[in-house]
């Protein structure tokens, strides 16, 4: 059964906007909460974080407003990355995480990601009894006036995430003498992110850490690294870090202003991992963007890959169905399992700073595993309908895999958050693979104009 409301990562859109409006966000606090207590009336607890776009003050309030309603209490995080909420939902022992994000879009845009007790995100099934309760009438989801909830204040939310961060690493592990420029951003770890590192004994040179509810992602952050280059190269720093919005991915830059994106962080960490015996199931899993380098890199050194379709939910589906600890996405989206449940941007960077510490080598050599074959991704925005389905652009998409063979891939899907579709090709030829992504990109904008 297709989802009316919830995407590939939870329910988002534009502000103030259907489905985005505190209208909605009211019946999404008071469905879910109203499944949570199936009935019962016992006391539930719900954990509610936000980024720091201005929008996150009228979806926090109504959210709160209807898991009350309903008879939950309330436990409001403020600014804290969604890492963060999926990790203290487990440790205050909650019911239902809520996050209040748009991850790396724009600060127009707002979302809410629902987790459960164990901080892993809800079922296709829960997402669509959501649904269909929200599209019910209110007077059905009320508890009674003596069993309202109440809403509180965790002052101690930012204290209790550093510390979790800190102690992904080694007792005695720390990063004396290194020089590190982060970018938070000016999202939701903008002070719990610089804090961590310098907690940790590095020199922490921070930028992106001056939110005012509109410069969320606003040319900075993972997604717009060009600052933080700069930086890095202006102070000679050892490592740059860029998170996003909500600081569930990372991308890091080399002493040289290289960038440096999630393959071959996660070579990095599986090959640590794997030496130190930690690394569960011989291999990791990754999406189909991940880089056909990173897979023979992996099989050299006799590990696997195994690709779950994009989005962190089918990442982290596979890795709990199959047993393995490390998963991830080419955009710096790392799940480590050992530790969170979710992707976790400051807790992947640390991975790599121990092993910068560990081995005494630099970012640029450290975190260049394997050479990337020519990838090229083409982004095409539409209004409506499906141009993958048009027979001009079937035909463009069998003729490019074709002229690939067996030396390379196509990997042509539509965006699960946006009306986008997407269309990576990759191979040893990258003459080659240009010419087959412009083929594919240009049937697809005659589909699209037509």
């Amino acid at each position: 059964m297709a989802r009316k409301y919830f995407g590939t990562d939870g329910i988002r859109g534009p502000a103030n906007t259907r489905p985005m409006t505190s209208e909605m966000a009211l019946k999404v606090g008071m469905a879910t909460g109203r499944i949570l207590s199936n009935g019962h009336m016992d006391r539930h607890r719900v954990v509610i974080g936000k980024d720091t776009r201005l929008s996150g003050y009228m979806i926090e309030s109504a959210l709160m407003s209807g898991f009350t309603a309903v008879g939950c209490d309330v436990f409001l995080l403020g600014p804290m990355p969604t890492p963060a909420v999926a990790m203290l939902t487990r440790s205050l022992r909650a019911d239902i995480g809520v996050m209040i994000s748009a991850s790396h879009n724009p600060y127009e845009d707002n979302g809410i990601k629902l987790f459960d007790s164990d901080g892993y995100k809800l079922s296709d099934q829960t997402e669509i009894e959501i649904e269909r309760m929200i599209d019910g009438p209110s007077s059905d989801l009320l508890t009674t006036a003596d069993n309202i909830g109440r809403a509180t204040r965790v002052e101690s939310a930012q204290e209790r995430y550093i510390e979790f961060a800190k102690r992904t690493l080694p007792r005695n592990l720390r990063l004396d003498g290194l020089r590190i420029v982060i970018d938070c951003a000016n999202g939701a770890a903008y002070s719990v992110a610089p804090n961590a590192l310098w907690e940790l004994g590095a020199e922490v040179i921070k930028i992106g850490v001056d939110p005012n509810g509109r410069n969320i992602n606003s040319n900075c952050g993972s997604t717009a690294p060009d600052m933080l280059i700069r930086k890095v190269k202006e102070v000679r720093a050892d490592i740059g870090i860029a998170l996003d919005g909500d600081a569930d991915r990372v991308v890091i830059i080399d002493e040289h202003g290289t960038i440096v994106n999630g393959d071959q962080l996660m070579a990095v960490i599986a090959e640590s991992w794997h030496a130190r015996g930690r690394l569960a199931a011989d291999g990791i899993v990754a999406t189909v963007m991940s880089n056909l380098g990173l897979e023979r890199y992996l099989k050299d050194i006799g590990l696997k890959l195994e690709r779950a379709p994009v989005g962190d939910r089918y990442v982290v589906e596979h890795m709990r169905k199959y047993g393995f600890n490390i998963g991830g996405e080419q955009s710096g989206h790392i799940i480590l399992s050992d530790f969170t449940t979710t992707g976790d941007g400051l807790i992947s960077a640390l991975q790599i700073l121990a092993v910068v510490v560990s081995t005494g080598e630099p970012v640029s050599k450290v975190c260049r595993r394997f050479e990337p074959l020519p990838q090229i991704l083409e982004n095409i925005r539409y209004k409506s309908g499906k141009p993958l389905a048009a027979i001009n652009v079937k035909k463009a998409i069998d003729a490019g895999q074709t002229k690939l063979g067996s030396s390379g891939r196509l990997v042509i899907r539509p965006s699960g958050t946006e009306l986008v579709i997407r269309v990576m090709g990759e191979g040893d030829d990258k003459a080659l693979v240009f010419d087959v992504v412009k083929s594919i990109v240009t049937a697809i904008k005659e589909a699209v104009n037509n």
